[in-house]
């Protein structure tokens, strides 16, 4: 027992149940031929393998083929040769090509199982084994099922004879519709092969906390020049490679970083930038030469006059076509390119970084981005007080909201904020803390005849601004404001002392009891949905202000939107609706038919 050769019972049931169906096949004397072949030839070869598996039978081997075909028809010999194993067969290639599958033969190995459970049946109503015993035959204990798998896409995308009908795979005499796709793949022109990358990159609508994102634009004028965060993903005209500064990626980010058009772009900081990997692109190219070959033929399946094997063939390879283009452009579009300034007065410098994940290129671009403080989405008064002093305000009492937040989409040396509510958060929670001397101060205005802050806000609720009037205030110049106006006559009416108001009590007079005070308010208002933004600030601040001032007030704002489409809101619409509606957590939402 301790020298006999252990034998998988994989192929024994293959060898009784599939080759013993042949009639030519006797199932005693012709599984003993064949195993005597298969175990001679093994133990020429020195073979350490733990189990004879289907995989193991060493096809290349003359004594071994000529058992494996003698019972078949005499074409099946050129296929076995082509496409199984042999010195010139496509598995053996594969796995020169390719070091992780050769490590472990893996195409061979694939191709060998195929075989052994596919020949005798080819003709059957329903031939093929399904991809779970492919790997059951192949896989050994300390290997990766998932080589193998790799392995078996990789042949039935070359191979002539290998056919595939959902999860079943057979060889068969008859050529299937792999070697149309092969010629019709190496016929596709580049600019067809781009053209479709370009296109399934512009379907791509997700954007992550991005304003917008710009897929290949064709020139700097497709990128405009606005005043909030996004993301220009470069085409494949223009790859990258790490660490190099004359790729034609950092070329072509740095034309769209200076200029829009023919004019000089303003606010640089806006933008951030994605490329592909130049070795990678010819893997997505000819993954994409591949899905279109595919789709050509399942598109003309009818005029091509295919079987039912054949268009079930074209149809699953094109979906897995389509599904490795997918993985394909994630795995390629891989560069991070944000622009920064270290010094205010020094030239613009390039920060790169490799994106990972599976995510949609826009959300993986957000999540590395924030994770290292390239893009900024909450901004403490802290941190706001430290750049003002850093930069911008060392010779002025106050500065302009509207014209701070122009500096900052402006200047590569200041942070990044995704967009101007980052700034006026900052500020309202700077303003309103009780700590707001440590900050800064707010106002509505500034009177420069007087020189005096209009609507000063120091340590109290908010509603920040952002115009051409409000200002930011240094904490010094609001508390000389606010001992002058302690300082200042009161007006007219007020009281003086030991002169008694119409109305009071005197001393020892019974106090009238005090009207109760609501305790409740509850308002509703239409507002105008093209002005939204100017009339939710006016009720903030004319309303919402007042009542949250109030000790232990606690106010509840919400916003309801009703919208009547009478002739449907596209599917465009829809999507972006609902998917921002799950963004900024609305409690309930939906579209509706009527």
């Amino acid at each position: 027992m301790e020298k006999a050769y252990p034998i998988h019972p994989e192929l024994f049931d293959r060898l009784y149940e599939d080759w013993g169906s042949l009639e030519r096949f006797q199932r005693t004397r012709g599984v003993l031929r064949l195993m005597a072949a298969v175990i001679s030839e093994l133990w020429d070869r020195r073979d350490a393998s733990l189990l004879i598996m289907p995989p193991s039978v060493p096809m290349d081997a003359p004594a071994v083929q000529s058992e494996l075909t003698r019972y078949l028809e005499d074409n099946w010999r050129p296929v076995m040769e082509k496409d199984v194993d042999g010195p010139e067969a496509l598995p053996l290639k594969i796995d020169r090509e390719v070091p992780t599958l050769g490590r472990y033969s893996a195409a061979r190995r694939v191709a060998r199982t195929i075989y052994m459970g596919s020949a005798p049946l080819a003709k059957a109503k329903n031939p093929g084994i399904d991809d779970r015993r492919i790997r059951l035959g192949c896989v050994q204990p300390g290997e990766n099922i998932a080589t193998f798998g790799d392995a078996l896409r990789r042949l039935t995308d070359q191979a002539t004879h290998l056919y595939i009908d959902g999860r079943r795979y057979w060889y068969s005499t008859q050529p299937s519709v792999t070697r149309l796709a092969q010629d019709r793949a190496a016929q596709q022109e580049t600019d067809q092969v781009w053209q479709e990358l370009k296109r399934r990159l512009r379907i791509d609508k997700q954007r992550g906390e991005f304003a917008a994102v710009h897929m290949v634009p064709e020139s700097t004028s497709d990128v405009p020049d606005e005043m909030d965060a996004r993301l220009v993903v470069l085409g494949p005209e223009k790859p990258h490679t790490g660490k190099a500064t004359d790729s034609k990626a950092r070329l072509e980010a740095e034309q769209i970083l200076q200029n829009r058009g023919n004019s000089p772009r303003i606010f640089k900081n806006m933008l951030v930038f994605l490329a592909p990997d130049k070795a990678r692109l010819n893997d997505l190219e000819q993954a994409i030469r591949n899905y279109l070959a595919w789709d050509s033929i399942w598109k003309e399946k009818e005029a091509l006059n295919l079987d039912a094997f054949q268009s079930n063939q074209a149809s699953t390879k094109r979906e897995q076509a389509d599904e490795t283009v997918q993985t394909r452009i994630k795995e390629t579009y891989v560069w991070l390119l944000v622009p920064f300034q270290p010094d205010p007065q020094g030239a613009i410098e390039w920060q790169e970084s490799r994106l990972q994940g599976q995510d949609a290129l826009a959300v993986r671009a957000v999540k590395r981005l924030k994770n290292d403080e390239n893009l900024i989405t909450r901004f403490s008064p802290t941190r706001l007080r430290l750049e003002l002093d850093r930069y911008l305000w060392k010779e002025t009492d106050h500065l302009n909201l509207k014209k701070l937040w122009e500096y900052f989409a402006t200047y590569l040396y200041l942070p990044r904020f995704r967009d101007s509510g980052v700034l006026t958060q900052a500020v309202q929670e700077g303003v309103q803390q009780t700590t707001w001397a440590e900050h800064f101060a707010y106002a509505e205005g500034y009177d420069e005849d007087k020189n005096r802050y209009m609507g000063l806000k120091t340590g109290q609720l908010t509603s920040v601004v952002l115009d051409a009037h409000s200002v930011i205030i240094k904490p010094e110049p609001a508390k000389r404001q606010l001992e002058q106006e302690k300082d200042e006559p009161k007006p007219d009416g007020v009281k003086k002392a030991g002169v008694k108001e119409p109305g009071e009590k005197k001393p020892g007079e019974k106090k009238p009891e005090e009207p109760k005070k609501p305790k409740r308010f509850h308002g509703s208002v239409k507002v105008d949905a093209t002005r939204l933004g100017r009339d939710a600030g006016k009720l903030g601040e004319e309303i919402v202000q007042h009542l949250s001032a109030l000790v232990g007030a606690e106010v509840e704002v919400t916003l309801e939107i009703s919208a009547k489409i009478p002739d449907g809101a596209p599917d465009h619409v829809v999507r972006t609706v609902t998917e921002n509606c799950n963004t900024l957590h609305f409690t309930s939402y939906g579209f509706e038919e009527e």
